[in-house]
């Protein structure tokens, strides 16, 4: 079971195998496994654990996830997480284990689960195990720890990053197909570009952080490590959610989740730092043209504004936020604090509450051009970690060399936008090298989705297992070998919990559009940004009439049907159905869906608009069309005049 993704341990439920059954033979597997990296000759055991769930532990879970079931049997089939283990980031409450935060002075038992845990766990899934981390979740290179230091998964003398160290650690080796880290200065993104991991770096507010050991409380954000972009988006559709017990909690807005079009526009660094590293140089400048022979383009921006907005982090007052989550225990136990991250928090001590008032106004500002940066580009494509840093080194220089991993991670939550970190390539050394894609909030779907589908073409190793993703797939095709189920989960009762994962084709809407969605006209991103496919042009049967409608943004026509009309210019485009909700719900009133009659009498899904909008509107009916009017209709005297 070790190296399995989500949809594997899915595939296996559904095969008849049981949660009794595969997770006590992964407890078993993982207890005769000595904990190594695959490509670790000396054999050493890494330290990525802090706790693992006991047999009576692991037995409750299950017993608890049966029970949810048998209440309501149906769940069994609808549960996306069905039977399949995590690891949580040891900053983060999972009953049953210790929370230490990286620091054991400071550990307490909680009684129940952290919000985010809980609902995975009403997703089916079971939390296996505390992952280690840099104390106080402060720190870039994961060596700011008392429980020993989780190593690079691709080279044991190298940082794994931090702070979420033992959760990316946990799975690149493949122990778990996915795990909960946390992110606030990019934590939860270095890791995953030092160890070739798919990482989520929500919203902030997106997750709820009720049960989360505050790191920085405005900024903190829970994120999510997996092999791939698959396993990463169905986990981060299982946890996310408004929780009013969380004052920063935010639910998601309407319209968030249009896809990046299929040929976007990247900003990247005019002049990227690696700080001497030639060979991630090299590497992303490989990642670079690979992307651009995609159909993407690649706009070098200016990013010195970033390293001033990530100067408030570490220099500026928001590191005073860092003191006020452990105030109170810092102050009777300075000495059982790891003493770089001392040196680090108790420098807030130097800033006063108008230092602090200065840094929000210093923000605001800085975040306003920071938007009129990201406003000329569809996101920003930078690396994940500018370099890979030994582990001698960082413990002889902790402070600068760890302030260079987070070169292009730490603006991202001052400035509230989400980012998603993706494998990109593995350096000419072996190391991997990965890249980060960062749009505003709410964008963390849309970048996934890309991501997802850009890294299958890579055909890189998943992690550190040495199983590769398939070109032009998004999972992986076969059951490693080495991990076989066992005989008696292959002759598990069919009635065994079967999850709803098999493959389906992807099936299209055809839709007809009349107006701005029409080929070369403002909205037909909106189409070809969800890979709906040009079908023909077309015209309605003889009874519609088109009308523009006054004051929209852009200028958009309105079709209504009636007695007397006439047949309207159109075209069809297959939606795959997949991505029609999601294109639905951006249509704004009053303009809808519904059922257009062709000139040739068949029916189709197509634009329609509420007969009420009608006040004020021009009839262009006797255009034919929307492009004949904007071609013919404006140049007369009396066209309508739009907003611009």
């Amino acid at each position: 079971m070790l190296g399995w993704t989500i949809a594997e341990w899915l595939a296996a439920y559904r095969d008849g195998a049981t949660p009794a059954e595969l997770l006590r033979a992964w407890r078993a597997q993982l207890r005769n496994e000595p904990n190594r990296l695959a490509n670790d000759a000396r054999g050493e055991a890494d330290a990525a654990w802090i706790a693992v769930i006991d047999d009576a532990g692991l037995d409750a879970r299950i017993a608890a996830l049966e029970a949810m079931c048998a209440a309501r049997p149906h769940k069994k089939d609808v549960l996306p997480l069905y039977g399949v283990p995590f690891a949580v980031k040891d900053n983060i409450d999972v009953a049953g284990f210790d929370t230490s935060a990286g620091c054991p002075a400071f550990a307490y038992r909680p009684q129940q689960d952290a919000a985010v845990v809980e609902r995975l766990v009403r997703a089916g899934a079971i939390p296996v195990g505390k992952a280690n981390l840099d104390q106080f979740a402060t720190g870039l290179v994961g060596t700011r720890t008392p429980f020993g230091i989780p190593c690079n998964t691709f080279d044991r003398s190298y940082v794994s990053g931090g702070s979420s160290s033992g959760s990316a650690v946990l799975v690149a080796q493949g122990q778990v197909p996915f795990s909960l880290g946390t992110d606030t200065a990019g934590s939860g993104r270095v890791p995953a570009g030092l160890n070739n991991l798919f990482a989520i770096k929500p919203t902030r507010g997106a997750l709820s952080n009720v049960g989360v050991v505050p790191a920085c409380r405005t900024l903190d954000c829970v994120s999510i490590f997996a092999l791939d972009g698959d396993d990463a988006l169905r986990v981060y559709d299982s946890c996310i959610g408004f929780d009013a017990r969380d004052g920063m909690s935010r639910a998601s807005p309407d319209g968030s989740d249009q896809d990046l079009p299929v040929t976007p526009r990247f900003g990247v660094p005019a002049t990227p730092e690696f700080f001497g590293d030639a060979m991630s140089a090299d590497a992303f400048d490989a990642v670079l043209a690979a992307v651009s022979a995609s159909g993407a383009t690649c706009v070098p921006l200016d990013f010195s504004i970033f390293d001033e907005v990530a100067a408030l982090l570490y220099e500026g007052p928001w590191v005073a936020e860092r003191y006020a989550a452990i105030r109170a225990f810092a102050a009777r136990n300075e000495a059982a604090i790891d003493p770089v991250v001392r040196d680090v928090i108790f420098t807030a001590q130097r800033f006063s509450a108008a230092d602090a008032f200065d840094g929000l106004y210093r923000l605001a500002d800085l975040k306003r051009r920071a938007e009129g940066l990201l406003a000329q580009v569809d996101a920003l494509l930078v690396p994940t970690a500018p370099t890979h840093l030994r582990i001698a080194d960082v413990l002889r220089e902790p402070i600068r060399l760890n302030s260079q991993l987070g070169k292009y991670t730490n603006f991202v939550n001052l400035l509230d936008w989400s980012a998603v970190s993706v494998p990109a390539a593995l350096r000419v050394d072996g190391l991997p090298f990965g890249v980060t894609l960062i749009s505003d909030s709410w964008r963390e779907r849309a970048l996934s989705r890309y991501a997802r589908a850009w890294h299958a073409t890579r055909g890189l190793p998943l992690g550190a297992t040495q199983r590769r993703l398939p070109a032009g797939r998004t999972a992986p095709s076969a059951t490693p070998a080495s991990a076989a189920i066992p005989a008696a989960a292959s002759a598990a009762s069919a009635t065994a919990a079967v999850p709803s994962v098999a493959t389906v084709a992807v099936e299209s809407i055809r839709v007809a559009v009349v107006g701005a969605h029409l080929r070369g006209m403002p909205l037909n991103h909106e189409l070809t940004s969800r890979g709906a496919r040009f079908v023909k042009a077309a015209r309605t049967a003889s009874c519609y009439r088109l009308y523009a409608l006054p004051g929209t943004t852009p200028p958009k026509p309105g079709l209504v049907r009636g007695h007397d009309g006439a047949a309207i210019d159109l075209e069809l485009w297959d939606v795959p159905a997949d991505r029609f909700g999601g294109f639905v719900q951006g249509i704004p009133a009053p303009l809808g869906i519904g059922t257009l009659l062709l000139d040739d009498d068949s029916a189709v899904k197509g634009f329609i608009c509420e007969p009420a909008a009608l006040d004020g509107a021009r009839d262009i009916t006797a255009f034919g069309g929307w492009k004949a009017f904007l071609a013919e209709g404006t140049e007369a005297s009396d066209a309508p005049s739009f907003p611009s």
